[in-house]
């Protein structure tokens, strides 16, 4: 026999069901407003920087932030075509000023940036432009290891995590290991130093080692978020913010039975 609550049920399951669906509508749609506004964001800091940098080429930082602001505009980039114009610009003016100073960290560091956003274009090329950017990497790493966060560090981690192993290419476990560990060392206060090795820890099936790293970035991530602040910082939060909840998911999913 039916009874009242039987009838009702699967009415209140697809309330709910079609709740779900409008809130993830309502993220999906939040997630493209912020995007739009990052993207804006990237581009008015992009023309700032390239008009201090075509006004005195030769001074040196703002040479690199002219090639930092190539790089994060280009993240936003939606076509190859513009990403490698961008990235080819940064790179132009980090060649520029190592033939003037190889001895810019700076200018090693972010040509190692804008290397990685044109590698994401390429196909065959792609194998080539690494082996170059993990040189810029490292010699930024032997001129100032904390540039940018431990940057040079941070960015060796995760190339050698993710290309390919040999012979194809220069991935490999222990030396993503090290540097990304040294990252953590170097600048501890970083959040994206510690959400990599989490990340890193969870690809690896590492999954206490995970568990300690998140311990550590929720426990500075109240601080940094006073220190890191401004407009140039708010797309990196939301990545942060995203990226963390993920991380968190996967080390509850994968908790033994109790």
């Amino acid at each position: 026999m039916a009874t009242a609550n039987s009838k009702t049920q699967p009415a209140t399951r697809w309330k709910f069901v079609a709740g779900i669906l409008i809130l993830a509508a309502g993220l999906l749609w939040a997630e493209e407003a912020k995007r739009k506004t990052f993207t804006a964001q990237a581009e008015a800091q992009f023309q700032h920087a390239q008009a201090r940098f075509r006004a005195d080429t030769a001074n040196p930082t703002n040479a690199w932030q002219f090639a930092r602001a190539a790089f994060d505009f280009a993240e936003f980039s939606t076509t190859d075509s513009e990403r490698a114009a961008l990235a080819g610009q940064g790179i132009a003016a980090c060649r520029q000023l190592i033939a003037r100073d190889p001895k810019s960290a700076a200018a090693h560091y972010y040509l190692a940036m804008n290397l990685g956003q044109l590698a994401r274009t390429e196909f065959l090329g792609a194998l080539k432009l690494v082996k170059e950017m993990e040189r810029a990497f490292r010699t930024a790493a032997e001129l100032d290891p904390r540039f940018d966060y431990a940057g040079p560090e941070r960015n060796l981690g995760l190339l050698y995590r993710d290309a390919p192993g040999w012979p194809a290419s220069i991935g490999n476990k222990r030396t993503a290991h090290y540097y990304s560990e040294q990252a953590a060392r170097l600048s501890p206060d970083y959040p994206a130093n510690h959400l990599n090795l989490v990340e890193s820890y969870l690809q690896w099936n590492e999954r206490e080692a995970a568990k300690r790293e998140l311990k550590a970035l929720d426990a500075l991530w109240p601080v940094a978020r006073t220190n890191l602040t401004g407009e140039r910082w708010e797309p990196s939060w939301n990545d942060w913010a995203i990226r963390r909840t993920v991380a968190r998911q996967k080390i509850d999913a994968t908790a033994p039975p109790r």
